[in-house]
């Protein structure tokens, strides 16, 4: 049985913790989210075994976490509790071997701190919209050369529609939903159901998954 939240929330709010070693850090992420009306900073962690234990405590929405912190760094943090709550992963690092082990443990976004305020709300709000976001200043680069294990064998009879790559190749440039919707004229409906078979067929936890898939299966040097 799931414990009640103990934490007071706004009215549909977004709960979040923040996870960072820092607290000039921390008390500017604080500053920036709790001034949002969707947003509520529920708890600080300035370690990573701190950050596990809260989060599985408090239960909250979205868990920020910074990668290199005492005790438990934010990649194991991130692989612990990314099938519990969405985690994003906020950092001065954008180190390959970091980005690609964040996102492939299930990580929903990849910032740097330098981003700025605008692009780490943007963040929280595409996670609560089952989206993923990444810094621009290495979206390009990072799934260019991501290298993916073998996509799992798909079923019999199933392989991705000719619409479904389309979508997919989308994903994998930095689309949104309602930017795919507007592009080929179909409803935000639409695209979340094209996206959930796709996810399906190649085995992708997330958007980031399916962009990583795409490009590592090639699928980017072609439309």
């Amino acid at each position: 049985m799931r414990a009640p939240d103990p934490a007071p929330r706004r009215p549909g709010g977004t709960r979040i913790l923040i996870a960072d070693d820092q607290e000039d850090v921390r008390i500017g992420f604080r500053l920036i989210l709790d001034s949002q009306p969707d947003m509520t900073v529920v708890a600080e962690a300035a370690d990573g075994r701190s950050a596990l234990e809260q989060a599985r405590h408090l239960r909250p929405d979205v868990v920020l976490t910074d990668i290199r912190m005492p005790r438990l760094d934010g990649l194991e943090v991130t692989r612990l509790l990314a099938a519990e709550t969405r985690v994003i992963v906020v950092t001065t690092f954008d180190l390959d071997e970091y980005v690609h082990a964040a996102l492939r443990d299930g990580a929903c976004g990849f910032l740097l701190k330098r981003s700025g305020p605008a692009l780490l709300v943007e963040a929280v709000r595409a996670a609560m919209a089952g989206d993923a976001l990444i810094s621009p200043q290495i979206t390009v680069r990072l799934l260019r050369h991501l290298r993916v294990p073998p996509a799992p064998a798909r079923p019999p009879g199933e392989p991705l529609t000719d619409r479904e790559l389309e979508i997919a190749r989308l994903v994998a440039r930095g689309g949104t939903n309602a930017d795919i919707a507007a592009e080929l004229t179909i409803s935000v409906g639409t695209v979340k159901t094209h996206i959930a078979n796709v996810q399906r067929k190649t085995g992708a936890a997330n958007r980031v998954g399916i962009a990583a898939w795409a490009w590592g299966a090639g699928h980017m040097e072609h439309g």
